[in-house]
């Protein structure tokens, strides 16, 4: 058997997420249905995160162990001839067969993008939260955030469904930034690019939907409706009834993981 490091870019908005659902489209499914026509052998693969229904992923790593006599850029020719369009594999190495994608990951960084102009951005309505309230103040975001840095208990920004044995994660970065020029855009339609607001998040690993609560509750900031300071009570108290909604998955991407 041979051990292959493979990374992934999906859009994830036709599947209901990564994990095989029995009726439903997910891109591991894809993936495996992939390998099985490449090897002509089912082969489990291994993600390093499950990203919901919805969210996509510009470097998701995945492990997978297979019988074939193929090169790491021949796998990766033939798996995307066999893969929808809306999946790439965008790199594929051989690695240790004990290379595991969960457990040896060490970071994970997730970028979520907010359209806050005041017509929606039809472009880009599949990749972006199109925010309905109005003009965020994104410098408070970033001051707000302050408070998330470093070791914490996070249940408060997390959504019940997967339990963990802690809820305790490290964020190492958390940058919110509206883009200044009208010139260079993110991902998305052909308005004006200052109308486009960035989270960037990257952490020792993170909780059911804790990205997408953490941009909820900046936003409730942003918009003026809680104090800079608030983020700080909510994790001081623990309590996820008190913290802002869950932001909608579109906006969501897994950027990359550190191995």
């Amino acid at each position: 058997m041979r051990t292959f490091k493979l990374t992934l870019a999906y859009d994830g908005t036709a599947y209901a997420g990564w994990q095989v659902q029995p009726g439903r489209p997910t891109i591991q499914e894809s993936l495996e249905t992939a390998f099985e026509t490449v090897v002509g052998q089912r082969v489990r693969t291994i993600a390093s995160g499950r990203t919901d229904a919805g969210v996509h992923a510009l470097g998701q790593v995945v492990s997978a162990s297979i019988q074939a006599a193929l090169s790491g850029e021949a796998l990766r020719r033939a798996l995307n001839a066999n893969l929808p369009r809306d999946i790439a594999v965008l790199d594929v190495a051989e690695v240790p067969p004990d290379f595991h994608a969960i457990r040896h990951a060490i970071r994970k960084r997730y970028r979520y993008q907010i359209h806050d102009g005041g017509v929606r951005d039809v472009f880009s309505l599949r990749f972006a939260w199109q925010y309905p309230y109005g003009r965020l103040d994104a410098g408070a975001m970033q001051r707000a955030s302050a408070a998330l840095l470093g070791c914490h208990d996070f249940r408060c920004f997390q959504s019940s469904g997967a339990e963990r044995r802690t809820t305790v994660r490290t964020i190492v970065d958390l940058t919110v930034f509206r883009n200044s020029s009208n010139e260079d855009g993110h991902c998305g339609g052909l308005g004006d690019r200052r109308d486009w607001i960035t989270v960037e998040v990257e952490a020792d690993g993170f909780l059911y939907n804790m990205v997408r609560a953490i941009v909820g509750t900046l936003t409730e900031v942003g918009r003026g409706k809680q104090p800079e300071h608030w983020p700080a009570v909510i994790l001081a108290t623990g309590d996820r009834g008190r913290a802002g909604p869950t932001a909608p998955p579109q906006g969501l991407f897994l950027v990359n993981v550190t191995y």
